[in-house]
Parts: C-alpha cells; structure tokens; sequence
C-alpha cells in the first residue's frame, strides 16, 4: 500500500468517526426524548487502486423490532379498550351503589316489602298506609336516580367518542403530512431518522384509539388499516372521523342504522377514497377506545337500562295484572274460548299445545297491538313463547284470520267463539287432526281501577296516571325507559287508604289484609319470566324468579362484569408494559452502550490520526531525501 493509499484510509476512517461520533451524540442528547429511536451509522468499504480501501458512511438504520412493534401497537388498541371498559364499568357500580347501603334498589326493595308486610300485621293502620305508600314512592325514585345515572354514562361516553375522533384526526393527518415529507427520502437518509420516529409515535397514539395494521411500501409510505380493512392512511392522504353528537342521551336515545331513525350520534368515516360510512354499521374498527365507547353507548348501558326496566315493568304488571284462564271447550276439537274484552294495548293471550308428532310443548303469545306500523312482531331464533301481534278491536273474524295465517302449520284453528259466548270471545282449539292438542290458555289484563274488588291495583304508572301495559308501538316497547319514568298511582298517593279498601260495593272489610297480603306475596315470593334482553337468560330459556331474585341476579351480572372488565385492564397493562420494555432494549438509547460506543470510536479516531501522522512524517523523509 502506497502511502497516498494509507493517506486516504486515514482520513476517509475520520470521517467515518466523525459521522459516527455525531450519532452517538445525537443518541446521547435524545435518550430522554420519548419515541426516539436508537441510530447506528451504516457504512461500507471502498476498494481503490490495487490495495487500498476506504470507509463510506451511506446513511442511518434505526434499531426497532417491528414484530415487536407490532405487537405492542395491538395491545396498546386492547389497552385502550379495556381502561375505557373498566372504568365506565366501575362508575356504573356507583350508581348502583354498596349492596346494603341506603340508597340503592336493593334496600328501596327490601323497605316497600317490609312496609306491605307490616301493613298486613297492621291493616287499616292509617300509619302504616302511608309508611308503605312513602316506600312505593322512595324505590320509584330510587329507579329514576338509577336511570339518571345511567344515561348520565351513556352521555359522557356519547361526548368520548366526539373527543376520541378529533384525536384520532389529528393523529392520521400527521401520518398522512409526514408521508408526504418522505417522499423520495430514502429510508437510511440520516434526516428521514426523525421523521420516521415522529410517524411511529403518531401510529402508536393512534393506536390507542381504533386497532391498526401497518404496512410500508417501497417508497417509505406507511399504509394503515383496521383490522377489519378499512385503510386510515395512504400516501398523503388519511381518513377523517365525523361525529355529530345527538347532546344528552336518554332511555330511548337507540342507535339505528338508519339515521333517521337514530337517537345517538352518528359516527362515520370519510376514507382517503373519498367514501363516507357508518363506522357502526360497518364494523370499522374492533379495538381502541372508540370501539369501546361504542359498546359500551349501544351495547352494555343500554343492556343495563333495559335490566332495570324490566325491574319496574315486572314490578307494576305484577301488582296491576289480572290472569283469568280460558273456559274449557270439550269438543271436538278441543280447547279454549277467551274473553278479549277490556283487555288494554299491551295485554297478553297465552295458550301452550303440543305437537302430537314429535311429542314437543311450543308457547305461544298473544300480543295486542293496536299500532300497525309496530306489525309484525320480531321473535328471536327459537324465542319461547314466541309473540304474534293482533289488534283485539279488530274483530273476532279479522283476529282469527290472522292468526290462523300466522299458525298455519301448526294444526291450529282460531275462530269466534259461537253463540252464546259474546262477540269480544276468541275459540283456540285443534283442527281435529290429531296432530295438535290445545293444553291450557289464558288471558292477562292490566286492572286500572284502585277498588275493582280485585287485589290487584295499577300502584305503580308510567308517569303520574298512566296505566303501564307494555304496549308495543312503531316507536318501541312501553319498557324502554320505564325505570325513569314510573312513579306511584298520584290517586293511591292521595288516599293510601286504597292499599287496604279494594272495594267500596259492598264496602271491604275493616281489617281485611287480602290486598297488603296479595302485594308483599307478589313481589317476594311469585316467580315471573324475565326478557333475554335483559342479559339474562336466553330465547328458548328465558331466566325465571322473584323479583327480588331477579334484581339480586342482574346485580352480580354487572358486579361480575366490571370485576372481569378491570382483571382484564390489569393484564392489559402488565402485556404493555412488558413489550414496551422489550421494543426498548433494542430501540431505547443504553448510555453504557453508547460510552462504549464513544470510546471505541474515540480509540479508532486517534488510530487514523496516529496514520495520518506517520504518513506525513514519512512524506516529509522523503522530500527532505529527495533535495
């Protein structure tokens, strides 16, 4: 090697040296800056001549594990998901409240069945009347505070997702403006180091709100999807997040996907195409806060309003609601005949028969509906009892047509009921096939009346006088909300007398107990049939209980569910943190490696000036030889 070779090596290592010193220097000043990305110099050897060789620096590789990248990102979209879970999910348990507590429905229960059973110890009590009267009046309340508290969540929630789209914006927009920069920037160019980490931590923020897929093409342009396929960001271009917030929510503020028909604010998404969709309808994103946002507005709140709801509907038909069963039809065919009349929109036939061929039992409701737009009803896969809509004032020849259509197959025939039943008489027997037999029917009815002579009374209405029937209109169920509106008869709360007079012809007896007995046995000891809308049970097995069961079974539910909620957020947060720890061993600047690094360099620095040295003592020889 020549010495202008040896000359060139020199000086071509310190500049390697100096390049790589400055990275390490730059490592150095950023350890503490989040999302910096450790660098190492790539560098490579230059032959000249027949023996030389000198060292280029071409540019700068970052030190990132992107499977382990990748990894993360998804956990920190589960992450998001959970701690918005888990902590909606806790404030839902404070609105419930400590089991035992004042305060909670549990004890408002617990004190109105006390109250009837003192009545019934003491009946005529003037005093004890309107003891059980203020309870009626306190656990009404209690379920219009729980109400209050839980749309209170589905509104903050509501608010969340407007705020979790603004940020999940400015975080593609930022991908998409940092694309653009690189464009045409080589991924080792030392000055696409910082852009690229800058990206990185925009993904990872937006990570946190919708799950993401990242890919990156040959030109250095990150392309991000959900999982589901729906791309947020191309080259350049992101896709943006609409919210049109519809303010407080209420009991009967329901998603649809028609957004005519939608109580809540829509959220879409204009994608980078230029299309714009319902994020909900389509499923766009499965993880994240927003995903959990969505569940928790449309899904989980709403479940745990219909929960309480169907705990005060349960309560109010049990107290006013009537069942009087069919008279017996000999025939043949065999069966029923039941009288319509009176009966409220809302109100219920049920019969049950077997089908002789298979040897199956089948129920089967009979709905009155009396708004045709809410026509027909929609049962759920193998519902049992499965619910056909009729309006009973439309006749008995227009009633049995249509449920004869409803039931073809079944071997069921549906007529008037002849002479000398009255006109308002429905007949439910056999077709005198023998493939079908008619067991029992029966017709339940709401009583309006506070002295019908009967010891059911309407104690609880929808609002101040309204009688509650479940009526089913286009609009929905006469349950949804109920929880927030019901409240006691403002008759009975003006004479609470009626808790023990059930009759004023002949007059009920002074110390007669039948009505106070017949209230406390209902709400204690009578077993009811719950909706599987409620989260309990299912279509084909709906859950059966007591009220208090009932009420103490959607409790646990939910105390079961935000236990579950925060266990999962907990794990969450150990799989974060451990794959943060490891994408930083190989990514986070190490001070020690990096003053190793320094001295290495520094060692390698002196060696070439050392040759630089020698070199030009030798060049100097040789000149001063030369004169």
């Amino acid at each position: 090697m020549g010495l202008s070779s040896a000359l060139a090596s020199a000086m071509s290592g310190l500049r390697a040296n100096q390049a790589a010193l400055s990275i390490v220097s730059s490592n150095v000043a950023n350890s503490q800056t989040p999302g910096y990305t450790v660098q190492t110099p790539n560098q490579i050897e230059v032959t000249t001549g027949d023996f030389g060789s000198t060292a280029m620096t071409t540019g700068v590789s970052r030190e990132l594990d992107t499977y382990v990248l990748n990894q993360l990102r998804t956990e920190t979209g589960g992450s998001g998901y959970a701690d918005q879970m888990a902590n909606i999910l806790k404030q839902l348990q404070n609105v419930y409240g400590t089991p035992g507590n004042s305060g909670t429905l549990e004890t408002s229960l617990s004190n109105f069945t006390t109250a009837l059973q003192a009545l019934s110890t003491s009946a005529g009590s003037s005093s004890a009347q309107t003891v059980a009267v203020g309870a009626a009046q306190a656990l009404a309340q209690q379920l219009n505070v729980t109400t209050k508290g839980i749309q209170s969540l589905r509104s903050n929630v509501e608010q969340d997702l407007g705020t979790s789209g603004q940020q999940a914006n400015a975080a593609m927009q930022q991908i998409a403006d940092i694309n653009t920069k690189l464009q045409g920037l080589s991924a080792n160019d030392p000055s696409a180091a910082t852009l690229m980490d800058q990206r990185d931590q925009a993904i990872n923020t937006l990570s946190k709100f919708v799950d993401v897929r990242v890919t990156t093409d040959g030109s250095n342009q990150a392309n991000i999807y959900t999982t589901t396929g729906f791309q947020l960001v191309g080259a350049g271009l992101a896709s943006q997040f609409t919210f049109a917030s519809a303010g407080a929510l209420s009991a009967t503020s329901l998603y649809n996907s028609d957004p005519a028909k939608s109580g809540v604010g829509a959220l879409n998404i204009k994608l980078p195409n230029g299309s714009q969709i319902d994020v909900v309808a389509n499923n766009v994103v499965s993880s994240g806060q927003i995903a959990a946002d969505l569940k928790l507005r449309d899904q989980t709140l709403v479940q745990a309003q219909t929960q309480i709801d169907q705990l005060a509907a349960t309560m109010s038909s049990a107290l006013s609601d009537k069942t009087t069963a069919g008279s017996t039809v000999s025939g043949p065919p065999a069966g029923f005949d039941i009288d319509l009349a009176g009966a409220q929109p809302g109100n219920t036939v049920n019969f049950t028969y077997t089908d002789t061929t298979t040897n199956t039992q089948r129920q089967v409701t009979l709905v009155n509906v009396t708004d045709p737009a809410a026509l027909p009803l929609q049962n759920a896969t193998n519902a049992n009892p499965m619910q056909i809509g009729v309006n009973f004032a439309g006749g008995m020849g227009a009633i049995a047509s249509a449920l004869n259509t409803a039931l073809s197959g079944s071997h069921l025939s549906f007529a008037a009921a002849p002479s000398p039943a009255t006109a308002t008489t429905l007949r439910v027997t056999d077709d005198n096939s023998g493939l079908a037999k008619v067991n029992s029917a029966s017709i339940t009815k709401t009583i309006s009346s506070l002295t019908s002579g009967n010891p059911q009374l309407p104690l609880f209405t929808d609002g101040g006088q309204a009688l509650y029937t479940g009526a089913i209109t286009a609009s929905g169920s006469q349950m949804t909300g109920l929880a927030g509106r019901i409240a006691v008869n403002t008759q009975l709360s003006a004479d609470p007398t009626r808790l023990s007079v059930y009759s004023t012809s002949p007059v009920t007896p002074a110390g007669d107990t039948t009505r106070s007995d017949y209230l406390y046995s209902q709400l204690t000891t009578a077993v009811f049939s719950y909706s599987p809308q409620s989260g309990l049970g299912s279509a084909s097995q709906p859950f059966t209980g007591s009220v208090s069961n009932y009420l103490q079974q959607f409790l646990s539910v939910q105390g079961n569910a935000s236990t579950q909620a925060t266990q999962l957020q907990q794990g969450q947060s150990v799989v974060v943190s451990t794959l943060q720890a490891k994408f930083n061993s190989t990514s986070s600047v190490n001070l020690d490696s990096e003053m190793s690094n320094l001295i290495q360099l520094q060692n390698a620095y002196a060696a070439n000036a050392h040759v630089m040295s020698v070199v030009q003592s030798m060049m100097n020889t040789l000149l001063q030889a030369q004169v």
